[in-house]
């Protein structure tokens, strides 16, 4: 089942449990109500919410991932289930002992697509793009070349201009693509742990502060859907850049987790399709089938009646 995920944006939201509802109060609004079990992914981008404690309590128990925001409307935090899987355990095991060459072949496989998808992203917008193609097919295990950030150093002028620069302390374009990373490592994230893996365990993100590692790692070629959501808003909104405080602008971000793309041999819903790519990385890492199922090209344009319920945004 596709999951929503809600924003609460409204200023003085309250929310409680009843009855196994999300109980929505805002002020000047009828009171509102939404299936616990339908909530994939939660912001909270107001900084004058309050909740009861069952909310986290019944959320998490149902599997989904809480994301709050700072005042700058920039995701801060999230919480997540620890309890999601009936063999964790077994999986945790088998995770700590995956050998390191199954780990650097991961990580050649993420590399590569990530570079696939930059290309992709830079061809849609007739870009140089033939240089990135060439770049993913030299990938070797593990990326001892770091192909990855010489992708990049041509990647993001080209996407953006001869003067931009990918800094996560700056505004504009950077704070978009900051917006749109951080949603979907937190999707990402439930993923990972609806596998039954250690999120903090990575395959090469590895960092003693980064409790979502694995997270990260498997985030890579999932970023250029932001970078061309992005890219689209700035073509779209004549000379200056869209703001995250403005909420049409996040509503477009949220809305890349309902396109269709296509993962593996399958079209589905990118929330969907993370749990697919996390499933296939828990394979590989717990000693099964090391083929990881990862994106590839932009979300498909379907017919009306073949697209994914819209998600609610409050």
């Amino acid at each position: 089942m596709l999951r929503k995920t809600i924003e609460f944006s409204t200023p003085g939201t309250r929310l409680s449990v009843a009855h196994r509802q999300l109980v929505i109060q805002r002020p000047d609004l009828p009171k509102a109500t939404l299936p616990i079990e339908d909530l994939g992914v939660v912001i909270v981008d107001d900084v004058r919410a309050t909740y009861t404690q069952a909310v986290f309590l019944e959320l998490l128990a149902a599997g989904a991932t809480v994301l709050v925001t700072g005042r700058d409307h920039l995701p801060i935090g999230m919480m997540l289930p620890l309890d999601a899987h009936h063999v964790q355990a077994e999986r945790h095991r088998a995770q700590v002992l995956a050998s390191e060459p199954v780990r650097k072949q991961a990580w050649q496989a993420i590399v590569r697509a990530k570079i696939s998808q930059q290309a992709v992203v830079l061809a849609q917008f007739n870009e140089g793009h033939k240089r990135l193609v060439a770049m993913a097919r030299k990938v070797r295990s593990g990326d001892p070349d770091n192909l990855e950030a010489q992708a990049a150093q041509r990647y993001w002028p080209l996407l953006f201009g001869r003067g931009f620069h990918r800094d996560r302390e700056a505004e504009g374009v950077n704070a978009l693509l900051n917006y749109g990373y951080a949603v979907l490592r937190a999707a990402v994230a439930r993923a990972i742990v609806a596998t039954g893996l250690i999120p903090s365990l990575g395959v090469h993100h590895r960092h003693r502060n980064n409790p979502f590692c694995l997270a990260d790692d498997l985030l890579e070629p999932y970023r250029p859907y932001v970078d061309w959501r992005v890219r689209l808003l700035v073509d779209g909104n004549g000379a200056s850049v869209p703001r995250v405080a403005q909420r049409e602008t996040r509503a477009a971000l949220l809305s890349l987790l309902n396109e269709t793309i296509w993962v593996g041999q399958r079209r589905e819903p990118l929330l969907l399709a993370l749990h697919t790519s996390a499933a296939s990385l828990c394979r590989a890492l717990t000693g099964g089938d090391r083929t990881l199922s990862l994106p590839t090209g932009l979300p498909l344009q379907l017919d009306p009646l073949e697209q994914a319920e819209p998600r609610d945004g409050l």
